[in-house]
């Protein structure tokens, strides 16, 4: 049988700081490919070429990246500043309404640490700018120096909450993920759950209440040896079951039947 398509939704990036191209991280297509057992497609995260009805007939599933620019704050009624950082808002013209029609569907998604923003900012809710000038939180962001290695290692605990998807799914509690993100959570969104909490209280895992298909996303990155790593692989095998049961028969598969 044909493997499920999933659309990875791409980065502008410039090549030679001239050339423009939509980008995405080998990682990502590696852990949809190797452990999700799907086919991974890239998608020009641009509302020029693409539409929300055209990607929903298309894919079987999305992964919503990370990307070192932000959602834009006046999607969540804020305005910019320095502290926001860079934007892409054709990104936000792609993602945000996409998520809110799978959300409705029951068509499955992963989100990872700017997607994980982008699932909350699409249900409604705000964005802390930096979430290391806040009082008593840690630095979440990527190390500035280190091989790929050193920048990915595992640096802090999520713990999830008791019997949640999370919980199900990894079979423990507390799970050790790497964390490479400036902003975070401020408001969760409407029907936003938060399962799962870094130390310092920061929001790094969620679902959609009642939502019909799977909608776990994560604020660290799984893809990163997705294959070898004990959390992300049980994430990435359950995105891919909730995929394959889509382009079986168009049936959704909830958060709780991921375990």
């Amino acid at each position: 049988m044909q493997r499920p398509v999933i659309g990875i939704i791409g980065n502008h990036h410039l090549i030679n700081d001239q050339y423009s191209t939509h980008a995405g991280g080998t990682m990502n297509s590696e852990a949809i490919a190797e452990v999700s057992d799907c086919v991974p497609l890239l998608i020009p995260a641009d509302p020029r070429y693409v539409s929300t009805d055209e990607l929903m007939e298309i894919f079987d599933g999305f992964l919503f990246t990370g990307g070192r620019p932000n959602v834009h704050p006046e999607e969540y009624g804020e305005s910019p500043t320095e502290a926001h950082g860079a934007f892409d808002r054709c990104r936000d013209a792609v993602s945000l309404p996409l998520i809110r029609a799978c959300v409705d569907r029951g068509q499955p998604f992963l989100g990872i640490c700017r997607g994980f923003q982008e699932v909350n900012v699409a249900m409604g809710g705000s964005l802390y700018p930096e979430i290391r000038d806040l009082p008593g939180r840690m630095n979440h962001r990527m190390p500035p120096d280190g091989t790929i290695d050193e920048k990915f290692a595992l640096r802090h605990c999520v713990t999830f909450s008791e019997g949640g998807p999370f919980h199900r799914l990894m079979a423990a509690r507390e799970v050790m993920t790497n964390t490479l993100h400036g902003q975070g959570i401020k408001q969760p969104g409407q029907r936003v759950v938060i399962d799962g909490t870094a130390p310092d209280g920061t929001p790094e895992a969620l679902f959609i209440k009642d939502a019909p298909g799977f909608t776990l996303s994560v604020q660290w990155h799984p893809e990163y040896r997705a294959a070898a790593d004990p959390v992300s692989r049980p994430l990435f095998e359950a995105f891919g079951r909730a995929a394959r049961a889509w382009a079986e028969g168009r049936r959704a598969v909830s958060v709780d039947c991921v375990a």
